[in-house]
C-alpha cells in the first residue's frame, strides 16, 4: 500500500492521463474502425487540449486527497469539471487557428468515453484509498474542542492514511508509563500527538523521549491540525510557536514576488481595460454618483492606506456607519450584486498592487474601524499585518465570505498558516485556485 500523499497525487495524475489518451484511441476505433491515419491528425490538438483538462482537474480539487470521497460533493464537482472542460475543448477547437479538424462527433464521443472511465477510475480509487490500512496510527492526547475536531475529521476522512487508534482524554493518564505501553504495544502505535502544553511538561517529555528510539513519531496537536485543516488552531498556540514559525527569512520570496506582481499587474490591467470602461458606464448608468468606491484599509505593519473599487453600493448606504458586508447583504445595486458575485468590483485593486498597497496574495485589508474591535476580541489578530494585504488570500480560497468576528477568526487561522508557509509555490497555488472561487464559493 502507497502511503505517501505526493506519490498518491502523482499517480492520481499519471492515470488521469491515461484515461485521457485511452479514451482517445477508443473513440478513433468506434468512429473509423482503425487508428490510421485518423491518429495523426487528432493527438496533437487533443494533446493540448488535456493539457487545459488537467489543469481544471486540479483547480476543481481532484487532487486534494482530503476531497477524495464518494460522495453527492465528488460527483457535483466531477460533472462540474466536465463540463468546463468539454466548452473549453470545443472553444479551442473551432476557434484555434492552425487545426484542420473540427471534430462534432468525435468531440462528443470522448466526452462520453472519457465521463464513464474517468468516473470509474476515480470511484475506484477513491474507495481503495478509504478501505486500505492506515499508514499513521495515532495515540491522541487531549480533551480540548481542537482534540476533538481533528478525531471526528480523522474518522470520516480515512483516505488520509491517519487512524486514531486510542485517544487519552486524562492528561494525567500518559504519566502512567505500564498503561501507555500496552497500549502503544497492542494498538501498534506508530504517532503520538499531544497538546503544545505537555510537550514543555518535564515529566510527559522525558518520558515520551523514551519512545523516539523506537521509531515513534511525537508531535504537537498544531501541527497535525495543520496538515489536516490547512490552516493553524489559535486556540492551542502560545507566543512562542509566532517566534518559532514565523521569524524566518522570506527574502527570496519577497524578492521575487514584487517584480512578478508588477508584471502581471501591468497585463492583466491591459487586458481589462476595455471591460472596465464598460462597468464604469453601467455604473454611471444604473446609480447616481463615482463609479470608483474608496475605503481606509490596514496594510503591512499597520499602515493606512486607500483601497480602491468599483462602487457596488449607493453613496449612502453607510450613512449609520460601517456595517458587515456578507453575501446577504441588500445594499448592493442590482449591476453590484453581479460585480460582486463575480469579484469585478476588485479591478481597480490592480493599481493598489502597482503603488505596493497591496500584493497579489496575502491577507485581505481590514478596515481600521474592524481592526480595532477584532485587535480586542481575537488573540494575535495584529500578526496578518506582518505582511502586505492581498488581492486573494489563503483565507479567501479555503473559506466563505466573513461576515462576523467568528468568520474572522476561522479566516485568521488560514492567514497565519500563509504566513508560516508562504512561497513562490503556495503564491501560484492560491492564485490557480481563486480561479475557481470566481466560479464555485467557500463552503
Amino acid at each position: 500500500m502507497i502511503h505517501s500523499p505526493k506519490i498518491k497525487q502523482f499517480l492520481l495524475f499519471l492515470g488521469d492521463i491515461a484515461i485521457l489518451y485511452v479514451s482517445l484511441i477508443l473513440t478513433l476505433i468506434v468512429r473509423y474502425g482503425t487508428l490510421s491515419p485518423f491518429g495523426a491528425d487528432h493527438f496533437a490538438p487533443f494533446s493540448i487540449v488535456f493539457v487545459f483538462w488537467l489543469l481544471i482537474f486540479y483547480i476543481s480539487g481532484f487532487y486534494e486527497l482530503r476531497d477524495l470521497r464518494n460522495d453527492k460533493e465528488f460527483r457535483k464537482r466531477f460533472l462540474a469539471g466536465l463540463a468546463v472542460s468539454f466548452l473549453l475543448a470545443i472553444a479551442f477547437f473551432y476557434f484555434a487557428p492552425g487545426f484542420e479538424i473540427t471534430p462534432k462527433t468525435n468531440l462528443f464521443l470522448f466526452l462520453v468515453l472519457f465521463g464513464s472511465l474517468a468516473h470509474w477510475w476515480r470511484t475506484v480509487v477513491n474507495t481503495l484509498m478509504s478501505s486500505g490500512s492506515s499508514h499513521k496510527r495515532i495515540l491522541l492526547v487531549g480533551t480540548s474542542a481542537t482534540t476533538k475536531e481533528t478525531f471526528d475529521y480523522l474518522s470520516t476522512h480515512p483516505q488520509l492514511g491517519y487512524e486514531v487508534r486510542h485517544w487519552i482524554k486524562n492528561d494525567a493518564d500518559i504519566l502512567d508509563s505500564k498503561n501507555l505501553f500496552e497500549i502503544i504495544k497492542s494498538e501498534k502505535i506508530n504517532l503520538i500527538v499531544v497538546p503544545a502544553h505537555l510537550k514543555k511538561d518535564s515529566k510527559t517529555t522525558k518520558l515520551l523521549y523514551i519512545y523516539l528510539g523506537s521509531g515513534i513519531e511525537v508531535i504537537d496537536l498544531a501541527t497535525l491540525y495543520g496538515f489536516l485543516f490547512q490552516r493553524v488552531p489559535i486556540a492551542e498556540l502560545e507566543e512562542v510557536w509566532f517566534l518559532e514559525n514565523l521569524a524566518i527569512d522570506r527574502s527570496f520570496h519577497d524578492a521575487v514576488q514584487r517584480p512578478f506582481e508588477i508584471i502581471l499587474s501591468l497585463i492583466l490591467g491591459t487586458i481589462f481595460l476595455p471591460l472596465g470602461v464598460l462597468l464604469i458606464i453601467l455604473i454611471k448608468a444604473t446609480s447616481s454618483g463615482s463609479a470608483f468606491f474608496t475605503q481606509t484599509r490596514i496594510g503591512k505593519h499597520g499602515r493606512k492606506f486607500t483601497l480602491w473599487k468599483f462602487r457596488t453600493m449607493p453613496i449612502d448606504a453607510e450613512q449609520n456607519g460601517p456595517a458587515w458586508s456578507g453575501p446577504n447583504d441588500r445594499r448592493p445595486t442590482k449591476i453590484g450584486k453581479i460585480l460582486r458575485q463575480t469579484h469585478l468590483d476588485e479591478l481597480p485593486q490592480l493599481w493598489n498592487i502597482l503603488k505596493g498597497d497591496l500584493s497579489l496574495v496575502g491577507p485581505r485589508p481590514e478596515r481600521p474601524e474592524f481592526t480595532e474591535v477584532l485587535s480586542k476580541e481575537i488573540p494575535f489578530f495584529e500578526l496578518r499585518n506582518l505582511v502586505r494585504p492581498g488581492l486573494t488570500g489563503w483565507a479567501q480560497i479555503n473559506y466563505r465570505y466573513g461576515s462576523s468576528t467568528s468568520d474572522s477568526y476561522k479566516k485568521l487561522e488560514y492567514d497565519i498558516f500563509y504566513l508560516k508557509n508562504r512561497s513562490i509555490m503556495l503564491d501560484l497555488i492560491i492564485l490557480v485556485r481563486t480561479i475557481k472561487r470566481l466560479f464555485i464559493p467557500a463552503r
